[in-house]
């Protein structure tokens, strides 16, 4: 009987014991899943703290502009245009492009390398919009091209560059670059979701880059160059982009530079992005 008793006494306990855990634990509301605008900012801000922890990684957007800039300045100023200073006012323009299109990579670099330590496959498992993860990151990203956009422009007025379009010229003409920038960086992310290092990916975007950069109309203007090589860089997207901004810049731009550029900027957005959304869905 006692034995009875004491069994009937565990099993109260028992249920009670689970009735009070259920409560606990399933009797509050569930939070509401954070929205596309929150997770997307949560993840900028991810972005944002890994540059604080890692500031060395700043430096593509802080050195290398200055680099550049000196660099094809004062070695090619005096042979291409007779004066470094009339060849800054052609060159700051090109280099401003050239520079901000080739840190571009570095999107794809950061995304590949999430890949590789596991925290792409967590970031897929979250009860989130998907794109957010893409998107924040692409966002603080567009604060490092505005960062080596502002660094170019200051340190082109030290050494003699005077924009004739002024200061809204120069503000329409960094847009313009930060818009094709974006677009240009959903490639990267492309290739960081198939390639299976970040040196292969730097080998891609270097086979890419160079030859768009160079053989485009940033260091001297196409009618220099041999006529059948006057077509391609004509229609090069670097050089659409280049034209728009020195055009700006120096107060001769036009509508039709801003529809060349947004509608390059528009078909490499609406090839890359699907295809980059689709491998992020279906990687494995």
């Amino acid at each position: 009987m006692t034995v009875q008793l004491q069994t009937k006494n565990s099993i109260g306990t028992d249920s009670s014991i689970d009735e009070r855990l259920h409560q606990a634990i399933a009797s509050g509301k569930r939070p509401e899943p954070p929205n596309a605008f929150a997770s997307t900012m949560a993840f900028a801000s991810r972005a944002l703290l890994r540059i604080k922890h890692v500031p060395e990684q700043m430096f593509d957007v802080t050195v290398f502009p200055i680099i550049f800039l000196l660099m094809f300045t004062y070695l090619f100023g005096g042979a291409i245009a007779g004066s470094t200073r009339d060849y800054l006012q052609f060159l700051l323009p090109g280099i401003l492009v050239m520079t901000v299109a080739q840190i571009t990579m570095y999107t794809g670099i950061d995304l590949n390398n999430d890949i590789r330590k596991g925290i792409f496959d967590r970031f897929r498992t979250l009860p989130i919009w998907l794109p957010s993860a893409l998107i924040g990151a692409l966002l603080v990203d567009v604060i490092r091209y505005s960062m080596a956009s502002v660094i170019m422009i200051l340190l082109g007025l030290m050494l003699g560059f005077r924009p004739e379009g002024g200061l809204m010229g120069v503000a329409f003409a960094i847009g313009l670059v930060l818009i094709f920038s974006f677009s240009l960086s959903w490639i990267w992310t492309t290739f960081g979701l198939i390639v299976r290092s970040e040196k292969s990916l730097m080998m891609i975007s270097f086979l890419v880059l160079m030859p768009l950069t160079f053989v485009s109309n940033v260091f001297v203007e196409p009618e220099t160059l041999p006529t059948w090589l006057q077509g391609f860089v004509n229609s090069n997207p670097i050089s659409i982009l280049a034209t728009a901004v020195r055009g700006f810049m120096h107060g001769t731009g036009t509508w039709q530079q801003v529809a060349g550029v947004l509608v390059v900027s528009a078909i490499m957005t609406a090839i890359f992005a699907p295809l980059t959304m689709y491998l992020y869905r279906n990687k494995k």
